[in-house]
């Protein structure tokens, strides 16, 4: 069942040329930092193309509990007056972050030094997601955490009412981990000092700079040394909100499989820790190109065109591409079944603590439309069938996971039988126009 309301099942089904102009909505990751960020402000800052799925909706909410003033002007444009660092207000009511595991746990963050105490929870599906991973860096900060088992919602923090600042290694690649320690760390006297072995998104240390605080970042022999300057007076921002490509990645991904199909996405953000999956897609041979490439609020944005490619090849993933990848490997999975040869993909155990188990997930489904699949704790493999020989044919589970729902329904677009995925209802977080901005391409969907 959708965590929205009842299922709502959908058959996608194999379609003619996919073409047009897909503008898809802004950046889900840059929308949630733009809100929290600009929270922590004295005055107002005002966002463009906000993305306004779910996810964001909750955060929104969340600041408003918070004591900032956020403000929905329509056409995504939206402004919040902040608080300041360290201003958050003590909430009346738990805090509900929906199926958003960034938002909960940037959110935690932010409040985790200061002197409030707070409670959190979401739906089935963050319910089960690991949060010890944000509550303990956060214990060294000075915060209080008491949740179920496993460090998992619904869970309280008790915020530190005397912050001090830590270095930390982030034991994992992740940047919501690092993300939740910067935000704590701007209310910690000091330096709040963050080091990762392995590059993740950096959209928080970009934003934080744009903000005023004073944020260094080195590369050193342990990897990437983030060094943050606590109690900034943080100053009000316009931001305009690139596309997000996460989201691009399923007209893009539909528009390689569907023969004849070409499809712009125009002002994609085209960050190097984000860009991942359209390196991968071009060494497979895909017909991509960037278009008008230039810089918008510190981000580097392109249109991106996507072709028909009917020629793909397998390949082996880098391990280290990975994390700038990772949200991606559901929908890059569907084309790898229709490229010729075997892809292989490691350093994904990321993946197992989604929404879902995204490789449990997608390997089910892609067995049952007849693709050979096989997979390990960190790892997985797909042999491609080529171009017009995935049969297709089957019904899969979304399991509350919006990235899945819809990675399937762009295998239905291309795949000789029509697949019927059990719920799309989850979409409605990330991407709520999914459905009709794929049918105007020339998708054929139908609601069951």
């Amino acid at each position: 069942m959708s965590s929205h309301g009842d299922p709502i099942p959908m058959t996608s089904t194999k379609c003619g040329p996919l073409n047009g102009v897909a503008k898809v909505p802004g950046d889900k990751s840059i929308s949630h930092r733009s809100l929290i960020l600009g929270a922590l402000c004295v005055g107002e800052t005002t966002i463009t193309g906000l993305l306004e799925g779910q996810d964001v909706l909750d955060t929104a909410t969340a600041m408003r509990a918070f004591g900032a003033e956020v403000v929905n002007h329509g056409d995504g444009k939206w402004s919040v007056h902040g608080v300041g660092v360290g201003g958050f207000a003590e909430p009346d009511q738990v805090i509900d972050c929906g199926n958003s595991g960034t938002g909960a746990r940037l959110i935690m963050g932010a409040m985790a030094t200061c002197p409030i105490v707070a409670t959190f929870t979401g739906d089935t599906s963050l319910n089960k997601r690991p949060m010890a991973r944000i509550t303990e860096p956060l214990l060294q900060f000075g915060a209080q955490s008491f949740g179920r088992s496993s460090g998992r919602l619904p869970m309280t923090l008790v915020g530190a009412v005397e912050p001090i600042p830590v270095n930390y290694v982030v034991p994992v690649p992740s940047a919501q981990v690092k993300s939740a320690v910067l935000l704590a760390g701007l209310n910690a006297p000091g330096e709040t000092v963050v080091i990762e072995a392995e590059d993740t998104r950096d959209h928080t240390e970009r934003m934080l700079a744009a903000f005023g605080a004073e944020i260094k970042t080195k590369v050193s022999d342990a990897g990437r040394v983030i060094t943050l300057q606590g109690q900034p007076e943080l100053t009000p921002l316009h931001i305009d909100v690139p596309r997000d490509p996460s989201s691009a990645a399923f007209p893009v991904c539909a528009a390689l499989i569907v023969p004849g199909s070409d499809v712009l996405v125009p002002t994609i953000g085209l960050n190097p820790t984000r860009a991942g999956l359209f390196d991968t897609l071009r060494e497979m041979g895909a017909d991509l190109t960037y278009e008008n490439e230039r810089t918008e609020g510190g981000e580097p944005v392109a249109d991106l065109r996507a072709r028909f490619s009917p020629n793909l090849i397998g390949i082996e993933v880098p391990a280290h591409r990975a994390a700038s990848m990772i949200d991606e490997y559901p929908v890059f999975s569907v084309v790898a079944s229709f490229a010729n040869g075997t892809t292989h993909m490691a350093g994904v155990k990321e993946l197992r603590v989604k929404e879902s188990d995204r490789i449990e997930a997608m390997a089910a489904g892609l067995r049952a439309a007849g693709v050979s699949v096989e997979d390990g704790p960190d790892w997985w493999t797909i042999v491609g069938m080529g171009h017009g020989n995935v049969p297709g044919g089957a019904s899969c589970e979304s399991y509350l996971d919006h990235r899945i729902a819809m990675a399937f329904m762009v295998m239905g677009m291309a795949a000789n039988a029509p697949i019927t995925i059990d719920d799309v209802g989850p979409i409605a977080t990330s991407f709520p126009i999914f459905e009709p901005l794929m049918v105007r391409l020339g998708a054929d969907l139908s609601r069951v």
